[in-house]
């Protein structure tokens, strides 16, 4: 690929990916004026870094240094903080796990409403009896999903469900009520006015301190009795001891949950690590999966393709996608 800027782009990425022959796959793609480096110590005067949680060092004494891509969706609240500090250096993340994290959502989604689970272990029993149990599954067509956060993970979550004949409508931050195609979108503030009406709710939001605990009892007290609740942003957004009795109580038919409250401290706690303080384990109506909504086997040949394409646009002068705003947290 050639560039038509003369200047050289000096880039350095901290590693992150499994797998080296995935940094020489990204290089290929790249324009003939980008210089790529990784590992060990990064040139003197580089123009972009690539780091999910960047070290102060790699910052400071930095003039070149403009811009700062985080490699995957999100900010942790430690980059957000550490970056404030920084302005002068605009920060990106890339969404190239968008299309494997709604298809998580919407596998989560149809497991909790048809059962999937108790149903599966039952069957591994020689167990039928589920069978004629029509309480088990709800069919989905004609109901309406309110979905919270209206990204490029919501928007294909929408377009999924409206395929399937649900009614979809969707909060997105900063917005009056818009159309999107099939899609009713409402400012943050409708929330509670929307979710007497949400037979399904799927939150895709990150989490900020505008987010945390926005799902508490009373939220989930004003869904219909029956409703289905997906969470694939954070754990956190959801208030867990709430969203734990809601289950119990059978206020909610179920719930899919790829994000959680308690995560493995490192790699030799990841066989017993509680993933919440309530034993959601001990309840049939739940469908849990450990955070794994944009790992596929493609994943990391996707991020090198999607962040090629924004380096390649830094290095023409293009616009750069996908900045983050640090005081709104995404």
């Amino acid at each position: 690929m050639k560039s038509t800027a003369d200047q050289s782009i000096r880039v350095h990425v901290t590693r992150f990916w499994k797998y080296e022959q995935d940094l020489h796959f990204l290089k290929e793609l790249l324009d003939s004026n980008i210089d790529l480096t990784w590992e060990g110590e990064p040139p003197p005067d580089y123009h972009i870094l690539v780091a999910g949680r960047p070290d102060p060092g790699l910052l400071e004494g930095k003039p070149s240094l403009k811009r700062l891509i985080i490699p995957w969706a999100g900010v942790s609240s430690e980059t957000r903080r550490l970056m404030m500090d920084y302005p002068h250096i605009a920060v990106h993340n890339l969404h190239y796990n968008a299309a494997a994290t709604a298809e998580m959502a919407l596998a989560l989604l149809l497991s909790a409403a048809k059962g999937l689970v108790v149903t599966d272990r039952a069957m591994r029993a020689n167990d039928w009896q589920h069978r004629s149990r029509p309480d088990m599954s709800l069919q989905l067509e004609g109901m309406t999903a309110l979905l919270v956060g209206y990204g490029a993970i919501g928007r294909r979550v929408g377009q999924a469900l409206h395929a399937l004949g649900v009614n979809v409508i969707a909060i997105r931050r900063n917005t009056d009520e818009v159309k999107s195609g099939d899609c009713l979108i409402y400012p943050a503030h409708a929330l509670t006015d929307l979710l007497p009406k949400a037979h399904i709710l799927v939150l895709t939001l990150p989490l900020t301190e505008e987010t945390e605990g926005i799902i508490g009892k009373r939220e989930l007290d004003l869904l219909p009795q029956g409703a289905i609740l997906v969470n694939i942003g954070r754990g956190a957004i959801v208030d867990q001891q709430a969203l734990y009795n809601a289950l119990r109580e059978g206020r909610l038919h179920g719930a899919g949950l790829d994000v959680w409250y308690n995560y493995p401290r490192d790699k030799s706690a990841e066989g017993d690590t509680p993933p919440a303080d309530y034993p959601f384990s001990e309840l049939d109506n739940i469908v849990m999966s450990p955070h794994r909504g944009g790992s596929t086997l493609d994943a990391d040949r996707n991020r090198s393709i999607q962040l090629a394409d924004m380096l390649n646009a830094a290095a023409r002068g293009e616009p750069v996608p996908n900045a983050v705003d640090l005081e709104a947290g995404y």
